[in-house]
């Protein structure tokens, strides 16, 4: 984990939020995963970016993690972005979501999970969402650029 300054001392209400999950106990995992330094990835649906309108990530973006009580934690920057299908997905990205998966089938059970369940289909606003081989999912790829555990910034939850 690093510490670099942000540029022109920005302030990080003004980075977008780095939500992983929903807030709750697998968001809190996902949190902690990221800052002890196990966590160097994650994957998204295109399809969410799609309903939320976003573009999606690029090497070099930055912005805020988040923990489940919306207090900033730490600034991230995105290294690397590849968009493939589901069935496309490798080991060392798996491994590198920092969730104990041991191999891509693992890890595809725990995302399907997460993916159909009741939160995600409300997010989506499809109550039948369901994915398979040739849903397109984001892979990114990012680093911790400035721990703000401990900070002023940290104890105030971002509106």
């Amino acid at each position: 984990m690093t510490s670099d300054p942000m540029p022109f001392a920005a302030d990080v209400a003004e980075l977008p939020k780095a939500e992983f999950a929903f807030p709750g106990p697998l968001r809190d995992r996902l949190v902690a995963a990221v800052l002890d330094g196990s966590k160097t990835a994650t994957t998204a649906l295109v399809a969410e970016y799609e309903r939320a309108g976003e573009p999606l990530p690029e090497a070099g973006d930055r912005s805020v993690l988040v923990d489940s009580e919306d207090r900033p934690v730490a600034v991230l920057e995105v290294t690397g972005v590849r968009v493939v299908p589901l069935a496309r997905v490798d080991t060392a990205h798996a491994v590198d979501e920092g969730e104990g998966y041991a191999g891509v089938a693992e890890w595809r059970a725990g995302h399907e999970r997460f993916w159909g369940g009741a939160e995600m289909r409300a997010a989506l606003g499809d109550p039948d969402f369901t994915v398979d081989d040739t849903t397109p999912v984001v892979l990114e790829r990012f680093r911790v650029v400035t721990d703000l555990r401990g900070t002023a910034r940290a104890a105030t939850p971002l509106a």
